[in-house]
This record gives structure tokens, C-alpha cells and sequence, in this order.
């Protein structure tokens, strides 16, 4: 006979994980901010998480960050040139961040 209240409690949600660009770390996704490239080739922040897209990930440090910027990891994930303004936007929103933390 099958005990099925032992079978539930063993079934856990998934957590997704992402790769941070700056430390190649993986991370649970809730923890990470994304950036993402449209197919109309706009770049932009994701502060939902859901944007369409083909998103990349950062960690909530500047130092990772900074290694991302260095290493134009955000150029070869979206195989295309990321304007200045993208990291602007993802510096004030580390900042704000590290803030309200």
C-alpha cells in the first residue's frame, strides 16, 4: 500500500538558479538583477524579472559589477555593444540597493 502523505512531504518547489556575469557564481534568480536584450535590440534593466528577452544577471554587489564592466561580460552575453547608459542605470540601481539594505 501506498502512503501518499509521505510521498508530499518529500516534493519541493525549485528554486531557480542563474550565473552571476561578475563572480560566475550561481545564485537563486530572486537574488540577482537582470539585465535584458529584445529582439528590437533594446537594452534595458529588468526590475520585474519578467521582461521578454534574453536576460543576463548580476549579483546586488559592486564588485561584481565592476568585474562585468571590466571583462565586457554583458557584451558577449548579448553578443552586441551595451550602451553606457545600461551600466549608469544598474550602478544607481546597486546603490539603491546597498541603501535600502
Amino acid at each position: 500500500m501506498i502512503n501518499w502523505g509521505d510521498k508530499m512531504k518529500t516534493k519541493r518547489k525549485k528554486i531557480p538558479l542563474r550565473k552571476c556575469l561578475g563572480c560566475g557564481e550561481m545564485k537563486p534568480k530572486k537574488e540577482l538583477l537582470r539585465v535584458t536584450h529584445n529582439s528590437q535590440g533594446i537594452i534595458s534593466v529588468d526590475l520585474t524579472g519578467r521582461a521578454h528577452g534574453r536576460g543576463a544577471y548580476i549579483c546586488n554587489s559592486k564588485q561584481c559589477f565592476e568585474k562585468a564592466k571590466k571583462t565586457k561580460a554583458f557584451n558577449k552575453a548579448f553578443k552586441s555593444d551595451v550602451p553606457e547608459e545600461i551600466y549608469e542605470d544598474l550602478i544607481k540601481e546597486l546603490t539603491k540597493n546597498e541603501q535600502g539594505d
